[in-house]
């Protein structure tokens, strides 16, 4: 056995009674990126936020006990200023 510093550890947790969402956020050209991310990171039940190119500018990884949990963190992040237009899409069944 080799000793030294462990660098990385994790655990997968199968969470099969959570429903997810993907999110995908346009952010206004007027307001920093990066600020409405932050923004969206502290609102209850997003698990990450990706800043992305093409169609939207923000993704974001969304989970609740159930799709009302999962909705009331859609609402919250529409009003968030800076946010212009939103695509959610609920995740059926996660293959890994």
């Amino acid at each position: 056995m080799k000793t030294g510093v462990i660098k990385k550890f994790s655990i997968e947790v199968n969470e099969p009674q959570l429903t997810s969402a993907i999110m995908y956020v346009s952010v206004s050209p007027s307001v920093p990126t990066s600020e409405v991310s932050k923004k969206m990171k502290a609102v209850a039940g997003v698990e990450t936020v990706y800043e992305t190119t093409g169609s939207f500018d923000v993704a974001v990884i969304l989970k609740g006990a159930n799709i009302a949990e999962v909705n009331r963190s859609v609402e919250e992040i529409r009003r968030l200023n800076g946010v212009l237009n939103t695509n959610t899409t609920i995740i059926l069944r996660t293959i890994r």
